[in-house]
C-alpha cells in the first residue's frame, strides 16, 4: 500500500488528476441538492407570496435602502430569541427575489415587525423618525405620502417571478392590479383577494389617505405582513 502511495507522491500530474476527481465529486455531493429548493428548505404552514400591494412595498423598502440599516435575519441565539421573537426559518425568505437578510443593524431586526406596531406608528415613524424615535439617527420618508403607487407593470413583475418559482398563478397575474388597489381600500371587496391570498392579507387604509393609494400604504402593508406568515407555534425542527 505505501509503494502505491508513493507513485502518486512521485507523479505530481497523476496526483493532480486525482486531487480534481475527488474535490469534483465532493463538489458535487454537496451543491446538487441545493438545486432542489424541497430538499434543502424544511417546509413551514401558512407562507404564500406576498400580494402585489407587499410586493411594491418590498420594492420601495430594496430602493430606499432599509436592508443596509435593518436585518431580517434573527440568529437563534437567547438575547436575539428575547428580544425580536422565533428564530427565522429558511421557509420565510423562500419567496424573496432578492433576499433581505442584511448584515447590519443601525437599527432593530425586522424579521418579525409585522403587527408590533400600529399603522398608525409606522407612518409617524416613516414620516419623522424622531417623533417616536428620539435617538434615532434614520431619514425621514414623509415624501412617500405624495407618492402614487404605479400598478401598471405589477402584473408583469408577478410573471417574472413565477419564473424563479414564486407560485404566483394565472388569477393572480390576471388580478394583480386590482388586487394591489383593493387591499389598500378598507371599503372594497376582499373576496378575490382572500381567495388568491388567504385570509392572513391585511387589508385597509394604511397611510390614512382613503382617497390616495400612496407608497406609503404600499410600504406599511410590507412591513405589517414581516414575520406573520409563518406559523411558528406548529414548526417542529426536522431531526438530522
Amino acid at each position: 500500500m505505501l509503494k502505491k502511495h508513493q507513485i502518486l507522491e512521485r507523479n505530481s500530474i497523476l496526483m493532480l488528476i486525482l486531487v480534481i476527481v475527488v474535490v469534483s465529486i465532493g463538489g458535487l455531493v454537496e451543491i446538487v441538492p441545493l438545486f432542489r429548493v424541497e430538499t434543502t428548505i424544511e417546509k413551514v404552514s401558512g407562507m404564500r407570496p406576498y400580494t402585489p400591494l407587499e410586493l411594491v412595498g418590498q420594492n420601495i423598502y430594496i430602493r430606499e435602502g432599509c436592508s443596509l440599516c435593518h436585518s431580517q435575519q434573527i440568529r437563534p441565539l437567547r438575547d436575539e430569541v428575547e428580544r425580536y421573537g422565533h428564530y427565522s426559518l429558511a421557509a420565510e425568505s423562500m419567496y424573496d427575489h432578492p433576499f433581505l437578510w442584511g448584515s447590519k443593524r443601525t437599527g432593530p431586526d425586522l424579521a418579525r415587525v409585522g403587527g408590533k406596531y400600529s399603522d398608525d406608528w409606522q407612518r409617524a415613524h416613516l414620516i419623522d423618525p424622531r417623533s417616536v424615535v428620539p435617538e434615532s439617527i434614520m431619514p425621514a420618508y414623509g415624501f412617500l405620502m405624495k407618492r402614487g403607487v404605479d400598478f401598471n407593470t405589477i402584473d408583469a413583475h408577478l410573471r417574472a417571478l413565477r419564473v424563479t418559482g414564486v407560485p404566483y398563478t394565472d388569477a393572480m397575474i390576471a388580478n394583480a392590479k386590482q388586487d394591489g388597489m383593493d387591499q389598500a381600500r378598507g371599503d372594497a371587496d376582499n373576496s378575490g383577494l382572500i381567495a388568491r391570498y388567504g385570509n392572513k392579507v391585511n387589508q385597509r387604509d394604511f397611510d390614512g389617505q382613503p382617497e390616495f393609494i400612496s407608497e406609503m400604504d404600499a410600504l406599511v402593508a410590507y412591513l405589517q405582513v414581516l414575520g406573520t406568515l409563518a406559523d411558528i407555534k406548529d414548526y417542529k425542527p426536522q431531526e438530522k
